[in-house]
């Protein structure tokens, strides 16, 4: 007997939700019941076919989950069922269980509700891989763009518990001032402020946290301190543009692009690891999931929706 599972998939363009066969683990592999998956703007752009899963991967979305692992391969070392994990996937979430790399899934940090849990792994992954890259310590200056989204909400406690700077860009005064409570040093709406300014009170941003891409190019090089870096994690504005080699050269700084879910396995297992060492002591008293809202996995489409509409301040969960 074949014993299905629920999970999202596109029908006629809108997600919906259909029966599947239950994963079952590889040798190295879990089984998880899933307890939240969060909703992250990789899944529109997939929902909407223009971010495809790597080879593998399943062809639903969902980056990241938390819930209970059922099932372990007579390889696995470190986790048992009964446990409860967060996880890191390159998709599939949008379901009631995943199958996983032992190596991507960490033990639910003590404290933190299972649920809220789900909104956790892929923000803390791309914040310390991306943090990392550009060498962030404490005393530095951080500016981070879209501080009021999932990977901003997190970014801005965890740049704050380095002991780094804070600045904030958001959409309006009121996602501008949830930045400041989450401990942004300076919050700005950049509809009506100039962060390029904000900036330059701090003597410029050793680091920039970027998911707009191409629009923002000019003013970001305008704000990077000298020796600075500029990461680009997503191009919600754009993909092309054009650098001033002259501004670059004279700022000694860097430019650089990452990406996580397309990474090789021994890439994502050591980012996964570094989370746990340097983030976790951290979850949840100093650095947490900011949670907006949760859905049932059969209103998927009306999360997307939700968060396409750009009023989310932090994390959307699917409860299957």
């Amino acid at each position: 007997m074949i014993i299905s599972t629920c999970r999202t998939q596109m029908q006629n363009g809108v997600l919906d939700v259909e029966e599947a066969p239950n994963p079952t683990p590889g040798q190295q592999e879990i089984v998880i019941d899933i307890a939240a998956a969060g909703v992250n703007r990789a899944d529109l752009l997939q929902a909407t076919g223009h971010y495809p899963p790597p080879p593998g991967a399943p062809t639903w979305p969902g980056l990241e989950v938390s819930g209970t692992v059922r099932e372990v391969g007579d390889q696995v070392s470190r986790h048992r069922p009964g446990d409860h994990v967060v996880a890191l996937l390159a998709g599939g979430g949008y379901a009631e269980r995943v199958a996983l790399h032992e190596d991507l899934a960490l033990p639910l940090p003590e404290g933190l509700d299972l649920i809220a849990a789900g909104g956790l792994m892929e923000a803390a992954c791309t914040v310390w891989s991306n943090f990392d890259a550009a060498g962030a310590r404490a005393g530095q200056t951080v500016l981070i763009h879209g501080g009021a989204g999932g990977v901003g909400t997190l970014a801005i406690q965890v740049a704050r518990a380095m002991g780094m700077t804070v600045i904030a860009t958001a959409g309006s005064d009121e996602r501008a001032a949830r930045c400041a409570a989450l401990g942004a040093h300076t919050a700005v709406n950049y509809r009506s402020e100039s962060f390029v300014d904000a900036a330059r009170t701090y003597g410029g941003a050793d680091i920039i946290l970027d998911v707009v891409g191409a629009a923002y190019l000019t003013d970001n090089l305008a704000a990077l301190a000298t020796g600075g870096t500029l990461v680009v994690i997503g191009l919600q504005k754009g993909s092309r543009g054009e650098i001033n080699l002259g501004t670059l050269l004279g700022k000694r700084a860097r430019v650089i692009g990452t990406t996580l879910r397309s990474r090789p396995h021994k890439e994502k297992a050591a980012i996964v690891a570094g989370v746990e060492r340097d983030l976790w002591p951290l979850v949840p008293t100093a650095v947490a999931p900011v949670i907006h809202g949760t859905y049932p996995l059969a209103q998927a489409q009306q999360a997307h929706d939700d968060l396409a509409a750009g009023n989310v301040c932090g994390k959307l969960l699917l409860l299957p």
